[in-house]
């Protein structure tokens, strides 16, 4: 997420430097190659809109911090264990062919449906699903 009036700038060169931080694997993939060349080398700034345009922020938003809280809020209350796998699932995504990523999936949702967290939050949604409450 971004406050509108945001600037993202690529300033490695400038100051004589490269990227880090896995910045050149993760840059292109995020934005494509060329923009991030031209983002790179010509040392333009981006503003906020560019960034959400390009895919390098979800969102742009007036009220960074309250939408910030809002979204903080939202991950808390959610099943710890199950955002974590939805991430390293479409995190590794990226270096599996299409098998394997099904492979995981299915590897994956058979270990979590054992635990009774998610036996829990089945029921409840079964529940709502039916209007009953629990």
């Amino acid at each position: 997420m971004a406050d509108p009036a945001t600037k993202f700038v690529f300033a490695y060169p400038a100051i004589g430097f490269t990227p880090d931080c896995g910045l050149s694997y993760l840059l292109p993939r995020t934005i494509g190659q060329q923009r991030a060349l031209r983002f790179a080398l010509m040392g333009e700034p981006a503003s906020a809109e560019d960034a959400f345009t390009w895919g390098m922020v979800t969102e742009v938003s007036a009220d960074a911090l309250g939408r910030g809280t809002e979204l903080a809020t939202a991950l808390a209350s959610g099943s710890a264990k199950a955002l974590g796998q939805c991430r390293r699932l479409i995190r590794s995504g990226w270096e599996m062919d299409r098998a394997a990523v099904g492979a995981e999936e299915t590897r994956t949702v058979t270990e979590m449906v054992k635990g009774a967290e998610a036996q829990t939050l089945i029921a409840r949604f079964g529940a709502a699903s039916s209007g009953r409450r629990l």
